[in-house]
């Protein structure tokens, strides 16, 4: 592994960002009466693309957009340049990451034809929508303005082929509520909201949503970890794993996702619950064992559409074991067009022969150094949904985490480590309760999630009843 790389810059990559955050500011005031300052940044945006196939569009939209005469595809080109760079951002550090790893990369899939798109008229009035925030800016947001998105999910969710630009728009139009008026704001979060609103005025175009068809997967599935992630309503379990083909060919990264909605009252080791009856690879994974599939259907992306149905249990895999003989030879799966985002970016490392350093005075973030490279270990991302907590990380030999880019920097979302408790090496797992737990501390949360959830079936069953 090249860990010298971590820290080495990346040409470029500071002035398409630059870029990027020039136009996220033009957004914060709104695009119907554009002040200088705005001008710039969408000046600042078509400089960045002048060298693309994009140049010529995108300097038209952003002489319109400062004149305050932007229309829809007006806006549509602007979207798509900051698509663009966050795009090359995106694979920039992804070849970095190949770099550091050594491994090689899947090929991706041209997408199916579509005879018909779905829902046009109502991907219209979405595009109609995003627009007009567009022009009010963020700090023009209100309680009127934010409902206008409330008919269009609601004639989306019933096309399962809209699902996605549906949940998009539901989702980002309730952060915008919860913030309204947006003239109130202190503090804006600008990145994010130009990323949700970029993204969900691309996929509102004819064959933006469009995909390859899923392949079939058979073969052993070796898991490597799991990355819990959290919220007041909902929870999601992502596994990553390597997948050996049962016909010989290479072994490739892969993950299986399951998500479930959840009362705010239900946390810890007792997310297990509401996750564990909908995918049986939960339980595989908390037992320390592969799976075997059987025509699973799997994306390009490498995500596997999982079916129980299509699985069944195989021999204990320890993921130590499995990352130390076959992780670096798996191909990292490819990623969607639109999906480029150095967000995405969650690539599973094994790291080992790593000295820990604690923050300084008022700094408690953890650094592991490699070979005199210093890489940060991102502990706030450890669940509190399994046994591995940041003091285990601190007292490790060994780790199997995610690489994440995250503030300008590479850093490490642990999934697993390894220690030393009396004399012998021991294996702590985010991810060991997922198939359930005789662990004191994680028996007791599970009792007390049993509880919450036995009382919240039985109100919610009076109300039905009623």
């Amino acid at each position: 592994m090249r860990t010298d790389l971590f820290t080495d810059p990346v040409d470029g990559l500071d002035e398409a960002l630059s870029a990027v955050d020039a136009f996220d500011r033009v957004l914060v005031s709104g695009l119907l009466r554009p002040r200088p300052d705005q001008a710039d940044g969408l000046a600042a945006l078509a400089t960045a693309v002048a060298g693309s196939p994009l140049a010529a569009l995108v300097a038209e939209a952003a002489d319109k957009a400062a004149a305050g005469a932007a229309g829809e595809d007006h806006l549509v080109a602007l979207a798509a340049a900051r698509t663009a760079l966050m795009g090359s951002v995106h694979d920039a550090l992804t070849e970095r990451v190949a770099d550091i790893t050594g491994r090689p990369g899947a090929e991706r899939s041209a997408p199916d034809a579509v005879a018909d798109e779905p829902g046009a008229n109502v991907l219209a009035a979405a595009r109609a929508w995003l627009c007009d925030l567009a022009r009010a800016g963020w700090q023009g947001i209100d309680h009127d303005l934010v409902a206008g998105a409330a008919p269009v999910v609601s004639a989306m969710l019933p096309d399962p082929r809209l699902r996605r630009q549906a949940t998009l728009l539901d989702g980002f139009a309730a952060e915008l509520a919860a913030s309204c008026p947006g003239a109130t704001l202190d503090r804006v979060p600008v990145r994010r909201w130009a990323d949700l609103w970029t993204r969900a005025l691309l996929l509102t175009l004819p064959g933006a949503a469009r995909t390859p068809a899923p392949a079939t997967a058979t073969g052993r599935l070796l898991p490597l970890g799991v990355d819990v992630q959290e919220h007041a309503t909902a929870v999601q379990a992502q596994v990553h794993a390597v997948f050996e083909p049962a016909d010989g060919t290479e072994p490739r990264l892969v993950r299986a996702a399951v998500s479930a909605p959840k009362p705010d009252t239900v946390v810890g080791a007792g997310l297990w619950q509401l996750l564990r009856p909908r995918m049986s690879l939960l339980a595989a994974v908390g037992e320390g064992r592969a799976m075997e599939l059987d025509g699973m259907p799997v994306t390009d992306e490498g995500d596997l559409l999982w079916d129980d149905e299509r699985a069944r249990t195989g021999e204990p895999a320890d993921p130590f074991g499995t990352a130390r003989v076959a992780l670096a030879t798996a191909a990292d799966p490819v990623t969607a067009p639109l999906d480029r985002h150095p967000a995405r970016i969650a690539v599973p490392v094994l790291l080992e022969g790593y000295a820990v350093e604690h923050g300084g005075e008022g700094d408690g973030r953890l650094t592991f150094s490699l070979a005199g490279h210093r890489l940060a270990v991102d502990t706030d991302r450890v669940p509190t949904a399994g046994p591995l907590t940041p003091e285990a990380v601190a007292a490790s030999g060994a780790c199997l985490g995610l690489l994440r880019w995250d503030a300008g920097e590479f850093v490490l979302q642990p999934l697993a480590v390894e220690t030393t408790v009396r004399k012998k090496t021991v294996a702590v797992h985010a991810g060991a309760w997922a198939g359930g737990t005789a662990d004191k501390a994680g028996a007791r949360a599970e009792k007390a999630a049993t509880d919450t959830v036995a009382v919240l079936r039985e109100r919610a069953g009076k109300l039905l009843r009623a």
